[in-house]
């Protein structure tokens, strides 16, 4: 199996159904408590692209995806139009938008990293496949630049800094991104006319933990 660093062809993503999906295991107590677990620390998500064909030549478009993929074998990018950038929908994109950690002097490596914060709470979510040419990043208040004081690498969702940031300055970062997926099933069912009838057939994919 390989990673092909590849998108699924955006035109056809969007529409899709799909989000994040979580694990949770609860133990009913004979007192009428319970008891919740997760065996999972991150989220993974789930989508079905078969909602965002729309016309016969998207049909074409799919199969050779699915083929060129091997199926269930090869992962790929997957373009997800509710959630594919560092900042809001309505806001750009800006420098300052992640907070990837502290430099301490010696580090240049630092991972992207998405928060979803509700209350006190704050989930991070690790980032592994940013767009190439979209990562912005910033030491404190400065902003750097690309390919002078960083490299992006997209393969691992890693910045690497030309000097080491000095301790306790604030690294952070701005970048959309795809999410890494392969579909979940190695047989597509396709028929011409229950698809111009209306009916869109099932495309499950799946995110790929890297």
């Amino acid at each position: 199996m390989a990673f092909h660093d590849i998108r699924f062809p955006p035109a056809l993503s969007f529409g899709a159904l799909g989000g994040p999906e979580r694990r949770t295991e609860i133990v009913r107590l004979a007192n009428g408590f319970e008891e919740r677990n997760s065996p999972w620390s991150a989220s993974r998500r789930r989508y079905d692209a078969g909602t965002g064909l729309r016309a016969l030549d998207d049909l074409e478009t799919l199969i050779a995806f699915f083929e060129a993929r091997h199926g269930m074998l090869h992962a790929f990018r997957w373009k997800d139009w509710g959630d594919f950038r560092s900042a809001p929908a309505s806001v750009a994109v800006t420098a300052q938008d992640q907070l990837l950690g502290h430099g301490d002097g010696q580090t240049r490596d630092f991972a992207l990293r998405k928060g979803y914060a509700s209350g006190a709470q704050t989930y991070w979510r690790a980032v592994t496949k940013p767009v190439a040419g979209s990562v912005l990043a910033a030491v404190g208040q400065d902003a750097l630049q690309a390919g002078d004081d960083y490299s992006v690498d997209t393969a691992r969702g890693v910045i690497t800094f030309l000097r080491p940031p000095e301790n306790g300055v604030e690294i952070r970062a701005g970048f959309e991104f795809d999410v890494p997926v392969r579909f979940d099933t190695d047989m597509l069912q396709i028929s011409v006319a229950s698809f111009r009838a209306g009916e869109v057939p099932k495309v499950p994919l799946i995110e790929v933990r890297l």
